[in-house]
């Protein structure tokens, strides 16, 4: 895999895709403190400090870069809103695979703007950074989140349950393969979304 140091932006029909800045983390901890939101996603801690000190030290970090997360803001083309975050991570076992995660506020939900974001940062990761394989993982109870993964592309591959303190988390794996160039490999960026008015992501 390659990493992208000179990173600017992506862009869709509708929705650019930047790094995250210190100073989103108040947007970012809103919707993330929405319990809407908190109830399928893994945070322990949403407040806007813990957001800012997260930001901060990713952006230290180039896209496809080993050692964690890559963050990157969503806003919208038209105001320049900030309307969900988007993520990417090299795991750390399998050196082909790049994670991806991704969240958008519940207000802005179901207007397909997940799937524009998703695809773009999948096809991104794909063509530029040049992962064999996109993963996502998410809640098996948000249906709306494993549709936004379908819907560019990335298949459920694995169902499973884990343990912890907190109790049982019901969970699905999700992928999309690399295939060579001139090949049809799904939906891309540009594509419309299966299910727009269902986009509800919190994966």
């Amino acid at each position: 895999m390659r990493t992208d140091p000179a990173f600017t932006e992506l862009r869709t029909a509708r929705v650019r895709l930047r790094r995250s800045v210190p100073g989103d983390a108040e947007a970012i901890s809103a919707y993330r403190s929405d319990p809407d939101v908190r109830i399928h996603q893994g945070w322990r801690k949403t407040d806007p400090d813990h957001v800012r000190g997260e930001i901060e030290q990713m952006l230290g970090r180039a896209p496809g870069e080993p050692g964690g997360w890559v963050q990157f803001s969503v806003e919208t083309l038209d105001g320049g809103e900030l309307i969900g975050d988007v993520g990417l991570c090299p795991d750390r076992e399998e050196s082909d695979v790049m994670l991806v995660g991704y969240t958008v506020a519940p207000v802005h939900q179901g207007k397909g703007y997940a799937s524009e974001a998703v695809g773009v940062l999948v096809d991104y990761a794909l063509d530029t950074l040049e992962a064999d394989v996109v993963r996502a993982y998410a809640d098996a109870g948000n249906v709306a989140s494993v549709r936004v993964a379908a819907n560019v592309g990335l298949l459920v591959v694995e169902r499973f349950e884990e343990t912890d303190a907190d109790g049982s988390w019901h969970g699905v794996r999700m992928e999309r393969r690399r295939v060579p160039a001139g090949t049809d490999d799904g939906p891309r960026s540009d594509s419309p979304p299966a299910s727009a008015a269902e986009d509800e992501p919190h994966a």
